[in-house]
């Protein structure tokens, strides 16, 4: 009786200790048994792939390199030399109203084929401070609707008891600066028309949003807009607002539309607006034709060549030691999956 009981128990015991395991239903796919292509790395093949990243990597890299020394680049840092020689106090100078003037001269060593395209570049300007990036307010920049819809814009949200369209430290801080270019007493033409992305224009300003009360505090941060053009078509605003990832960046300001040949000399007349004396920063001039690989960028031909010379480097190591010393492959037959193919 008692033994009957007992076998009783255990039973039940083991029934519940089943039904309470956690172990998974046995599937291919939980237990990574699918058809699947399982390659045994070799000699020969880590070689010829090593080989093969070569052949492919190094010949690009040769030519994203040419096509990056084909560009024609002229740079010229205009901050400090825009400053009168009897000014001591840079920031001073800058913030005094009015226009500042000034004249440079770029020599043009090689000739430049156009479109040449024109932009100015910030040194030391954090335009990815996260209370920077988020100083807008998007739907705002949309639609006329929300004219009055400031949140996130402090604190160049409103002045004079009026809201500010647009509204935040972005767009207060719009850069200012002027240029105009001419070659023997010739001016060279800057389009400044589609100098920003589509979209930006298409959706994120809209063609009845006009700026209202901008710049009309007791602080001017930058630039003015034209309460008589739409924001979609205040370009230099839209490509400001489209902030940069890092503290040196350059932006476009426009295009000149006629080749510049070796030898020419480019007279500018710029107006030294913008405040970058106050946090040590610099402005640059930058003149620059396009390949087709775009602006001039070496980094991209190293980084190829970097990962083709090592591949090379590592295919003849492994060549080496594989002459040298060789080893005998194992049996594939004894690999888990070929003994038990099924997973049973």
């Amino acid at each position: 009786m008692s033994t009957s009981a007992a076998g009783g128990a255990g039973s039940n015991d083991s029934n519940a200790g089943r039904r309470q395991s956690k172990r998974p239903k046995y599937s291919k796919f939980t237990q990574q048994e699918l058809p699947a292509c399982k390659p045994i790395l070799t000699p020969r093949a880590v070689i010829s792939a090593f080989l093969i990243v070569t052949i492919v990597f190094i010949p690009i890299g040769v030519a994203s390199l040419i096509a990056s020394h084909d560009v024609v680049e002229i740079i010229d840092r205009y901050d400090s030399q825009c400053i009168p020689s009897n000014v001591t106090d840079k920031v001073a100078y800058i913030q005094t109203p009015g226009e500042k003037p000034c004249n440079r001269e770029l020599h043009v060593d090689k000739r430049m084929k156009s479109p040449i395209y024109v932009y100015y570049q910030l040194d030391n300007f954090y335009q990815n401070h996260r209370r920077y990036v988020k100083s807008r307010n998007d739907e705002q920049l949309r639609d006329s609707k929300n004219a009055n819809s400031t949140s996130g814009c402090e604190p160049e949200d409103s002045a004079n008891g009026m809201p500010i369209v647009p509204c935040g430290l972005i767009a207060w801080s719009l850069f200012n600066d002027t240029y105009s270019f001419s070659r023997n007493s010739v001016n060279l033409t800057v389009n400044k028309k589609d100098i920003s992305w589509k979209s930006d224009r298409d959706h994120k300003f809209g063609s009845d949003v006009f700026p209202k009360n901008f710049q009309s505090g007791t602080l001017i941060g930058g630039g003015r807009l034209d309460e008589n053009r739409s924001l979609s078509e205040q370009e230099d605003l839209i490509v400001w607002m489209r902030t940069a990832a890092l503290p040196t960046f350059r932006k476009l300001y426009g295009r000149i539309e006629v080749d510049l040949e070796k030898g020419d000399v480019i007279k500018v007349n710029l107006n030294n607006n913008y405040n970058t004396y106050s946090f040590n920063g610099k402005k640059k001039l930058v003149l620059s034709t396009t390949t087709w690989l775009g602006g001039k960028n070496d980094f991209l031909g190293i980084a190829y060549l970097t990962v083709g010379g090592l591949s090379f480097f590592l295919a003849m190591a492994f060549t080496v030691v594989y002459l040298i010393k060789p080893r005998q492959l194992g049996d594939p037959s004894y690999l888990s999956w070929n003994r038990n193919p099924g997973g049973q």
